[in-house]
């Protein structure tokens, strides 16, 4: 455990992202590969050099809640040139 403690100390020191879960919901569609529901994710991510936090970022992920599956999401753009 001291080895985990030592590793995690090192990399605030030399530059980590840390990531935590916010929020979990359900999200519209279904997998593709077993046609499970989807998951939508909110995870806060902080980057740290040298213990100071550089930026907070705030993300979206989606994924199966039946095969666990990390699934992206495909924007269309719908603007005719």
């Amino acid at each position: 455990m001291a080895m985990v403690e030592a590793a995690r100390r090192a990399m605030g020191w030399c530059g980590a992202e840390e990531e935590r879960e916010t929020a979990s919901r359900k999200a519209p569609g279904a997998c593709p590969r077993c046609g499970g529901a989807v998951v939508a994710t909110d995870v806060e991510s902080s980057r740290r050099i040298l213990c100071l936090p550089l930026c907070l970022r705030n993300k979206k992920k989606f994924s199966c809640s039946r095969c666990r599956r990390a699934l992206v999401a495909i924007y269309s753009s719908s603007a005719a040139a």
